[in-house]
């Protein structure tokens, strides 16, 4: 598990001006909540979120959050972004209990596609359907990734939830919910498949005969 630092400031001032000035001023207004522990608002250089970002485990770590010459341990709950700007505009830091388990979305790293009879075979469309995964463990077994190797991917074939390799400790609590929720992560069609799959184009709407006058 990665060991990430962030460093924060305790946030007095609230309010919807107040955080468009800590924006103006390359800050990002934050809470951190949980654990049993009254909310706290805080603030961090929009800089030090940027560059967290660099590293794909960020999302999805726990991380140690500096504030106050303290460290809790913290994971990212939610964040709102600029629809179209790299600004982070608002973050939400869970704290975490070492002894209770967390669930977090952990990103997939797909090995070998490219050494697989359905990369080398003409007219196949392999899919990743899902590019990562919701797992429930401790935080000292939160995973940064999953690894799943498709060296063997063939024609035809599907590649389900529960066939994805998991850490011990960690479990993906969608599985306990039932068959229908082993979905696939990874297909493999012909093109022809999916062209077929396609939703067809909506009929054009017949002409209406004039009005008689």
């Amino acid at each position: 598990m990665a060991n990430i630092k962030i460093e924060a400031e305790l946030r007095n001032d609230e309010g919807k001006g107040a955080s468009r000035r800590l924006r103006r001023a390359a800050y990002v207004p934050a809470v951190v909540y949980g654990a049993g522990k009254a909310p706290v608002s805080i603030q961090i250089l929009h800089n030090s979120i940027l560059r967290g970002y660099d590293n794909e485990a960020f999302g999805s770590s726990v991380l140690d959050l500096h504030l106050e010459g303290k460290v809790e341990k913290v994971l990212i709950k939610a964040f709102q972004k600029h629809p179209f700007k790299q600004q982070m505009l608002h973050m939400d830091f869970l704290r975490v209990d070492e002894n209770a388990a967390v669930k977090v979305a952990v990103p997939v790293h797909f090995l070998n596609q490219e050494k697989s009879p359905a990369a080398k075979t003409a007219g196949l469309v392999i899919s990743h359907n899902l590019t990562e995964i919701v797992v429930s463990c401790l935080p000292k077994d939160l995973p940064e990734f999953l690894e799943l190797d498709l060296a063997k991917l063939k024609a035809g074939d599907i590649v389900h939830l529960s066939e994805v390799k998991l850490p011990k400790g960690v479990t993906v609590p969608e599985l306990a919910l039932g068959k229908e929720h082993d979905v696939a992560v990874v297909t493999v069609a012909s093109v022809q498949e999916e062209v077929d799959a396609a939703p067809a184009d909506a009929a054009p709407a017949e002409d209406k005969p004039a009005d008689k006058k």
